[in-house]
C-alpha cells in the first residue's frame, strides 16, 4: 500500500499545540497596513484557533485523524 501524504499547504499553515488545539496565523497582516487601524493590526498579531466546525477537516488534512 502507498503511504498517505500530509497536505503540503496545511502543514505550512497550521500548528498543533500541546493541549491539542490547532492554531494559525491571522490573515491580512502582510501588506497595505497603512489603511488598517492600529486596533485591527494588534488583533491580527494573536494566533487564531481553528473552531470546532472546521477542526475535523483540518485534522484530516494534517493526517491526525
Amino acid at each position: 500500500m502507498p503511504k498517505v501524504k500530509t497536505n503540503s499547504s496545511a502543514k505550512k499553515r497550521f500548528k498543533v499545540t500541546g493541549s491539542g488545539e490547532i492554531t494559525f496565523q491571522k490573515p491580512f497582516k502582510r501588506h497595505i497596513l497603512t489603511k488598517k487601524s492600529t486596533k485591527r493590526k494588534r488583533n491580527m498579531r494573536k494566533k487564531g484557533v481553528v473552531g470546532s466546525t472546521n477542526k475535523d477537516f483540518v485534522m484530516r488534512l494534517l493526517r491526525l485523524k
